[in-house]
């Protein structure tokens, strides 16, 4: 984790992250990761303030402490509720809040925040300086390049230059517009043009900003690509469903002199901490279903993927059910 000139932690030199998710970036599939990357700035999935301030915090902000770099995306828009909630986040150890300024889902509209949020800059401004003055941590914004009818590059600029001038200095650029109306979240992930040039732009017109585009990139090639223009990438969904994409990123992203880990050497180290887990009463599935797709494109993935699949869930299943998974990959070529 980089500092700033005033010695507090600082996310805002990161290239590369994962993108928070629902029901998928949850601890388990963080300390996963981890096994694959060390540097990779990780979040956690939205959670909103009205969860963190009245819900179980330990089981909605637990983390074990290799799985930071980690920053906190939260879901709100009243500046006392989020400010309450960031100086808890640093409490418990976190290295950057992050607000969601980009899901477009019913239950988001309702309650007023994430993308609808990016019509009314003002707002997020404030919510964004109260944070800032209560924590150490840098609050970042994560948003769409519009919304609805409001999708002009000169909106968005707008949104950020406000936002900016309230103190964030990092912007993770979902490069689609979302459809509050007629589109549903996922829908909203995949129909709407990806407008990456709209980012660079962003990036030109605001050098003293860093600028982190998401959207559509799967490959470490278009991760280069992309840092040509801007200053991070975020990668959602590829992470999910490729995990061992990222084997290779902290030397050749983060240019550490470091031997990418091989597959086997992820599952092996994945076996103590699933035990630990299961010794504290959680499930087999609950950690191995974020483990499913560490083969993928790989002889004997689906080998590994049925085995998992149909004994994780069995009463008593502990962490040999890897080992046999595994054996069936390794025997396969």
């Amino acid at each position: 984790m980089m500092l700033d000139d005033n010695g507090q932690r600082n996310s805002s030199g990161n290239p590369l992250s994962v993108a928070p998710m629902m029901e998928r970036t949850d601890r388990h599939f963080r300390y996963f990761m981890r096994q694959i990357t060390r540097r990779t700035l990780l979040y956690t999935e939205m959670i909103t303030t009205a969860a963190i301030l009245r819900g179980d915090r330990d089981k909605l902000l637990g983390f074990s402490p290799e799985e930071k770099p980690l920053s906190l995306q939260l879901g709100g828009d009243n500046p006392k509720d989020l400010t309450e909630c960031a100086r808890i986040a640093e409490d418990r150890g976190y290295d950057e809040i992050n607000l969601n300024v980009g899901c477009p889902s019913s239950r988001v509209k309702e309650g007023n925040f994430g993308a609808c949020l990016m019509a009314q800059p003002e707002k997020v401004a404030r919510a964004v300086e109260a944070m800032q003055k209560a924590v150490d941590l840098p609050v970042t914004v994560k948003h769409r390049i519009g919304i609805d009818d409001r999708d002009r590059y000169e909106d968005m600029a707008n949104f950020v230059r406000i936002v900016s001038e309230a103190g964030c200095r990092r912007f993770t650029v979902h490069a689609r517009k979302a459809w509050l109306q007629g589109l549903s979240p996922k829908e909203n992930r995949t129909m709407p043009p990806l407008r990456y040039g709209d980012v660079h732009r962003l990036k030109r017109e605001f050098p003293h900003l860093f600028i982190e585009i998401n959207g559509g990139i799967t490959t470490l090639a278009e991760v280069r690509e992309q840092l040509k223009s801007v200053d991070a990438v975020m990668i959602g969904r590829a992470a999910y469903d490729n995990p061992f994409l990222f084997a290779t990123v902290d030397r050749d992203i983060y240019g550490e002199k470091v031997t990418p880990p091989t597959r086997r050497e992820v599952v092996e180290s994945m076996l103590p901490y699933i035990d630990y887990w299961l010794k504290k009463g959680w499930k087999l599935h609950a950690i191995s279903r974020h483990m499913l797709e560490l083969f993928a494109g790989q002889p004997g993935s689906k080998a590994w993927k049925r085995h998992i699949s149909e004994n994780a869930h069995l009463p008593g299943a502990d962490s040999q059910v890897l080992r046999e998974a595994l054996a069936k990959v390794l025997n396969s070529r």
